[in-house]
């Protein structure tokens, strides 16, 4: 089989393809045959050595769809089941999707009921089921009002369809006056300039997810509702910590963060079950092919085209 493995951190050309055996099956580890998988910026960070807790040599890549190659001898999954996989150290503490085929431990493998092809398909893991976490964080009713901010990030497209699947009324936000339309076109009910971290706006939501990270949050705090929720979950902006931050800033409000490090089987399923009722996607920038995956990292860090890179493995 193939696998793209990186012997140390550097800039793209240090990704190498390589041939290695297919894996072998154990007690509780299933092997997958990958068939697609996004790729997204963070795995760029990694690569060039900007995760210190991956060691390497490594297979990098955080999330794969695919089916079931060879079951674990305890598993319960049969070969030929389509699934997806995320998270759960996936490219990190072990090798992750930029091969053909992966182990990957039973509890970190989510059967999902989906019809549609291998590409379609690796649009929706990390980034839907991310986006739909971070919404049920903040506990919102139908007719409820939600910030996206950093409605243009996949994640962000993501959330605004669907938020609006749940009936919640949307406004997200862009730092690109020139895409102010699209995000409409996204499905966001408003469209809001955010410039120098401050919103142009002076309504408050009810509730907000927050892109942007650490340098924005105290102004989408500012924006909350008395008994709101701001749910951090990216850092667009590069920065890890929050400076000269006031707690008071929150009497009446509440702060929370989400990631998919726990993914959860029923979440998987009612994420997919709102994609098929509403026919939920996210734009795909461009589609590549594993051998392509230097091409697909520059891609991912030069282009400002909307939506997910994936890597087709057929």
């Amino acid at each position: 089989m193939r696998a793209i493995v990186i012997d140390q951190p550097g800039d793209a050309d240090v990704m190498k393809m390589v041939s290695r055996p297919i894996p072998t099956p154990t007690k509780d580890q299933t092997v997958i045959r990958i068939h697609a998988f996004g790729v997204h910026r963070y795995e760029v960070l990694t690569r060039a050595g900007g995760s210190p807790s991956v060691k390497f040599p490594r297979v990098i890549g955080v999330e794969a769809v695919g089916e079931v190659y060879a079951p674990a001898a305890d598993s319960q999954l049969q070969v030929g089941q389509k699934v997806i996989t995320m998270m759960g150290g996936l490219g990190r503490e072990v090798d992750g999707s930029y091969q053909d085929y992966a182990l990957v431990a039973d509890n970190h493998l989510y059967p999902v009921d989906y019809a549609g092809d291998w590409v379609t398909l690796a649009q929706y893991p990390e980034n839907f089921y991310t986006a739909l976490g971070a919404i049920k964080s903040l506990g919102l009713q139908a007719g409820q009002s939600l910030l996206v901010r950093g409605g243009t990030s996949v994640v962000g497209i993501a959330a605004t369809k669907l938020a609006k699947a749940l009936g919640l009324t949307v406004t997200a936000t862009t730092r690109r006056p020139e895409m102010l339309a699209e995000l409409k076109q996204q499905g966001a009910d408003v469209a809001v300039l955010d410039t120098d971290n401050q919103l142009q706006t002076s309504k408050q939501f009810d509730g907000i997810i927050d892109m942007v990270g650490t340098v924005t949050m105290a102004d989408s705090i500012a924006h909350l509702r008395q008994g709101g929720v701001v749910c951090v979950i990216g850092l667009l902006a590069g920065e890890w910590v929050v400076k000269n931050f006031d707690p008071f800033s929150l009497a009446g409000k509440f702060l929370t963060v989400f990631d998919s490090t726990e993914v959860q089987q029923p979440l998987v399923d009612e994420m997919f079950e709102l994609i098929k009722r509403y026919d939920l996607t996210v734009p795909i920038a461009k589609v590549f092919k594993l051998d392509e995956i230097r091409a697909a990292h520059d891609y991912v860090m030069q282009s400002r085209a909307l939506g997910q890179v994936i890597i087709d493995n057929d």
